[in-house]
């Protein structure tokens, strides 16, 4: 019976690692792979084959393809499996109606803290005391409180 004890055991610590798991998301090296990229002489398949397709596209005046990195791994076994960011950059590139890179911005952990949002925010400007607010709130007034017993 202690020969079965001491193989679960043995068979538990055999699978345990010392190695962190890495879990890694979107371009590999993007830090490396965007400085082969050079202004007004790279097209869009230069970029394609280079990165591969982009995590995000958008289509303004010119095309803005978004690439990401982002690497997280494991902190302790004390801390029960939280992550901990290991690598998180991103690529903006801007690409003219003729297919060339125009623009090339990368930000890294460093530079997004150095970011700064706006705290402005937007007030309403409908009024909640029209005939129609009146009209739905008393209905559902009567449907919570179907006999008036709340108070």
């Amino acid at each position: 019976m202690s020969k079965i004890y001491l193989f679960v055991i043995f068979l538990f610590i055999a699978n345990c690692t010392i190695d962190k798991v890495v879990k890694h998301h979107g371009v590999h090296y993007l830090e490396k792979k965007h400085k082969n990229l050079v202004l007004n002489i790279s097209n869009k398949n230069d970029i394609t084959t280079l990165l591969g397709p982009p995590s995000t596209k958008s289509t303004f005046d010119n095309d803005i393809w978004i690439y990401i990195e982002k690497k997280t791994s494991n902190k302790s076994i004390l801390k029960l499996g939280k992550e901990k960011l290991v690598v998180n950059n991103v690529l903006v590139l801007e690409v003219n109606t003729k297919g060339l890179l125009v623009k090339k911005e990368f930000f890294d952990i460093d530079k997004m803290k150095d970011l700064k949002f706006s705290k402005k925010s937007t007030d309403n400007n409908y009024l909640k005391k029209s005939f129609i607010f009146d009209i739905l709130s008393s209905m559902r007034q009567k449907i919570n409180d179907p006999l008036n017993k709340r108070r």
